[in-house]
């Protein structure tokens, strides 16, 4: 074989390999976790969808994602941000929440991507025909049974002389119930645990997600990926699962793949369905 000839093949090699591992990091996966709770509470599953960016999956029915869903049979499905983007369309994220709300109680807690909208407020209202949504507020829910209350705090950061969404919530957090906090934001996870703020009580779970796995990543190299929004290069939190006394945070690595992101392909980090089970 020439030089040429070989130089050719190695090129076409190397494409073919990116190639591959594009439509890998297209492939949804579902991830399993499981929290431990000294609290009295029976089994509860709960699905969290974090980062859609109003992509589809198993076609624009969003049968795939419903499908595997429905597959895990859960008591509650968490919409945890960014369920569609700073601009663009939202009929694929709405068309998935309406599906879901129709077997499941559904909640949602907006990102980043929607408070940067003209239109938001408009998108809320359209999902407030769906599901409850959380800016700094909670709602209870009954499964099995037990009450657990499920509280949004998009905004962790100052804004005025007003309090903050995760301020509002700490002011009617109740430890007597088993607490999750949707909080998009993972690199935020000190002010989820109460830093700074004049509180005794904590959240037992916290579902983040926004950091999309870190993009790429290298088994035992770059586990937490390469770059995260707000964190940057070599980023600390953007999937898994870490505890903190008695909290337990869950960072999922999003279901977000739009056509921009081709240039910034996922890499062995495939888009995530996180399915979490709740057990003493």
């Amino acid at each position: 074989m020439s030089k040429k000839a070989r130089k050719r093949l190695i090129i076409c090699i190397i494409l073919l390999i990116v190639i591959l591992l594009d439509i890998w990091g297209f492939s949804m996966k579902t991830v399993r976790y499981d929290v431990k709770t000294n609290k009295p509470v029976k089994s509860v599953r709960i699905v969290f969808i974090s980062d859609l960016h109003n992509c589809f999956y198993g076609g624009t029915d969003q049968s795939g994602i419903i499908a595997e869903v429905n597959k895990a049979k859960p008591d509650i499905v968490c919409f945890g941000g960014d369920v569609i983007d700073a601009w663009g369309g939202t009929k694929y994220a709405l068309k998935l929440m309406t599906e879901l709300s129709k077997d499941y109680p559904c909640f949602y807690s907006p990102g980043n991507h929607e408070d940067m909208r003209d239109d938001k407020n408009d998108f809320y209202e359209e999902v407030k025909k769906i599901c409850p949504v959380l800016l700094g507020n909670y709602e209870e829910i009954t499964v099995k049974g037990q009450a657990i209350c499920i509280y949004g705090a998009p905004d962790a950061i100052e804004w005025g002389s007003h309090k903050t969404h995760l301020e509002e919530c700490f002011d009617t957090l109740d430890g007597k119930y088993y607490n999750i906090l949707l909080a998009h934001r993972p690199d935020q996870i000190d002010s989820y645990l109460g830093q700074g703020l004049k509180t005794s009580e904590s959240f037992d779970l916290i579902l983040s997600g926004h950091a999309h796995g870190g993009q790429w990543r290298i088994p035992k190299l770059l586990d937490q990926g390469l770059y995260a929004p707000d964190q940057g290069i070599f980023p600390k939190y953007t999937s898994g699962i870490y505890h903190y006394g008695s909290t337990t945070h869950i960072i999922s690595c999003g279901l977000a793949k739009p056509l921009r992101m081709i240039f910034i392909p996922r890499i062995f980090n495939r888009p995530e369905l996180s399915v979490i089970d709740i057990n003493r």
